[in-house]
């Protein structure tokens, strides 16, 4: 090992163990025994410019193993990202250096990493994004789009099935510019991984089309630098797995003590003393400084002005193509409500294939639309266009995920984050529960990832309970930051989907009918963007709303009728994004629903999250049946009659 490698690689040891430490919190383990795969991977291959760390063609690098993140902070700011000596003395406390990465956040953070499983999915959705873009875009000495993504991860990692579901898919697509550092170091919390592990890696990962290696030292720079390179020619994606040693140098090496726990300030003393280490807590030696502005900060600054000298010239070539690279980088959006598909009042159609109508139209207009179904193509109508991507069609736009839902959510996630798509993922409503982590990301990381959920009531109807969602509405309600758009008819779901692909940081979740449901006058995007709004007003007094989302909208409205008959002059509320209308001032939402006025809120499912706007609400809060549709339908009492007596009966 030369002499300023081992420099640097203790550096980077000693800033996890002083500032784990002064935190009194924090994952020692990992930096101290995956400092040096990660320090080759900085210094010899990353093409990253730290000083534009948003540029579009640098290698993405994924810390999976997310516990990890002081090595991350601590690469980042030896190579010159913006992150200070002070903002890694305040680890895990508010501030840029977070107890796992979090995007957006801090500088040179590609993910927010940390549920395990959940990086390395997102690599893979990164690593089809650069070669679709590739594919599109490269011409014959002009490889625009050309980057590698970089992920390193633990055991943990890797016994979690949304990575399994994900390696597979990355596998069978051959994705040969995702690597994968596997941080093997037989240990996780409990205790020795072989409590619950005891998988042949080579064996798995193989079987599922990966290129494998192994270094058996993980000290062994040249090695490490050996199997990335050969990972890098391989039309594979690459796994390498590294035997580490856990908490590396210390008394507490190789044991589970390592893993999740401070080594504390003694062993921190005597970890010193065993690696020769004389600095003082904090400090680095300008040398290293000087390596890394070398080896990271110039190469990346090399690549980055070649790169722009080459756009420069494929401009002049390849104007067009060109062009589109730059609308693709920008997310720029040319579409409005009036260029969507029209949809006859009236007429009977399900959400559901509005959507597959509205999306076909969408993948004309964005050509860097791209998403996919999980194994549910032709019941969602989520699918993307120019055939399937695969192997031999790189510039297909539809992802066949197979059954394989929650990679899906992480793979959507990982796409986004890459940049230039715009993403979405289709599944049954019922099966957003396999995906609840992937959703729960893109809201905390801000990004603009659409889920496209069909089949979304008890209207299922012979599938039974299994398939008929009760609480899912409810639970993707309350995820912050998550629009939930519940669309009333064709018309309201032209609107949902122009307010989803038009975000930027806002992640979308649009819920459609299986069955068939009445047309409404189209609504205008100014007034379906404030979430709810009067959608039949009252006659002449206001007797009571009745409010609703989806299919039960045109029940309300029908509920409406029986009441007029009666004597009751009602108004009904369309309410398709509880998200937006919570964003109106209080004088709008006052108008729309005035308080004091006698409210039942109608949804085939959990009544939960219609309290905050009435005390009465007509739900379900129990499972479903099994039995054709109107069945069903009629023995949960969602029939106009039985919904105006239910407002009678307030």
């Amino acid at each position: 090992m030369e002499h300023l490698d081992h420099l640097s690689i203790n550096s980077l040891r000693f800033l996890g163990v002083d500032a784990i430490n002064k935190a009194n919190s924090g994952h020692p383990g990992i930096v101290l025994g995956a400092a040096p795969m990660a320090h080759v991977l900085y210094t010899r291959f990353l093409k990253a410019f730290p000083k534009k760390s948003n540029w579009f063609n640098r290698d993405r690098f994924i810390l999976s193993a997310g516990h990890g993140s002081m090595l991350l902070y601590g690469l980042n700011h030896l190579s010159g990202y913006q992150l200070t000596i002070e903002d890694l003395k305040h680890f895990r406390q508010i501030g840029k250096t977070p107890g796992h990465p979090e995007y957006g956040h801090t500088d040179g953070v590609e993910t927010t990493s940390g549920p395990l499983g959940q990086g390395i999915s997102n690599a893979v959705g990164m690593a089809i994004a650069e070669t679709h873009l590739a594919a599109q875009f490269n011409k014959v000495g002009y490889d625009v789009i050309d980057h590698h993504t970089y992920v390193l991860c633990g055991d943990g990692d890797l016994q979690e099935g949304v990575a399994l579901e994900a390696i597979s898919l990355a596998g069978h697509l051959g994705l040969g510019k995702l690597i994968v550092l596997f941080d093997s170091n037989d240990i996780q919390l409990d205790g020795k991984t072989d409590l619950a592990f005891s998988d042949d890696h080579k064996k798995k990962f193989e079987s599922m089309n990966w290129h494998y290696q192994k270094v058996s030292d993980g000290n062994d720079l040249n090695a490490i630098t050996k199997a990335i390179k050969k990972a890098q020619k391989s039309d594979l994606p690459s796994v390498i797995e590294v035997k580490t040693i856990i908490g590396y140098g210390t008394s507490l090496a190789g044991t589970s003590n390592v893993h999740g726990s401070p080594i504390g300030e003694e062993k921190a003393a005597e970890l010193r003393k065993t690696l020769d280490w004389p600095y003082k807590p904090f400090e680095v030696p300008e040398e290293v400084y000087k390596f890394y502005k070398t080896k990271v900060y110039n190469r990346g600054s090399r690549s980055y002005r070649k790169w722009l000298n080459m756009i420069t010239e494929y401009q002049e070539k390849y104007p067009a193509e060109a062009e589109a690279l730059k609308a693709f980088i920008q997310e720029q959006n040319p579409v409005e409500l009036k260029d969507l598909p029209t949809f006859e009042v009236g007429s009977m159609v399900a959400t559901r294939s509005a959507s597959g109508k509205v999306l076909d139209h969408l993948s004309k207009v964005y050509p860097n639309l791209i998403g996919g179904s999980a194994d549910l193509t032709a019941s969602t109508k989520a699918k993307g266009a120019d055939g399937h991507f695969s192997k031999e069609n790189r510039l297909g736009r539809n992802i066949n995920y197979g059954v394989r839902e929650h990679a899906m959510g992480a793979i959507t996630n990982g796409l986004v984050l890459h940049g230039g798509l715009k993403v979405f993922s289709g599944a049954f409503f019922v099966f957003s529960d396999y995906m609840k982590p992937a959703i729960r990301l893109a809201a905390l990381m801000q990004i603009p990832s659409i889920f496209v959920f069909s089949h979304d009531t008890i209207a299922v109807g012979e599938d039974g309970p299994t398939h008929e969602p009760i609480e899912q509405l409810a639970g993707l309600r309350v995820i912050p930051g998550l629009n939930v758009l519940r669309p009333a008819d064709a018309n309201e779901t032209k609107a949902a989907w122009l307010w989803a692909i038009k975000q930027h940081k806002t992640p979308s979740a649009i819920i459609l009918t299986r069955q068939n449901i009445k047309t409404l006058p189209c609504v205008s995007m100014e007034t379906f963007e404030k979430g709810a709004y009067t959608v039949s007003p009252e006659s002449n007094r206001l007797d009571g709303i009745l409010l609703a989302a989806g299919s039960e909208v045109g029940l309300a409205i029908e509920a409406q009728q029986v009441l007029k008959d009666m004597g009751k002059d009602v108004r009904v509320v369309s309410m398709p994004s509880h998200y937006l209308f919570e964003k109106q001032d209080k004088a709008y939402q006052q108008t729309v629903l005035p308080e004091h006025v006698k409210t039942l809120a109608i949804e085939m499912g959990s009544s939960q999250s219609w309290y905050k706007y009435t005390r009465n609400v007509y739900g379900i809060d129990r499972y479903g049946l099994s039995a054709p549709l109107e069945v069903v339908i009629k023995a949960f009492g969602f029939t106009k009659e039985k919904v105006a007596q239910a407002f009678l009966n307030i």
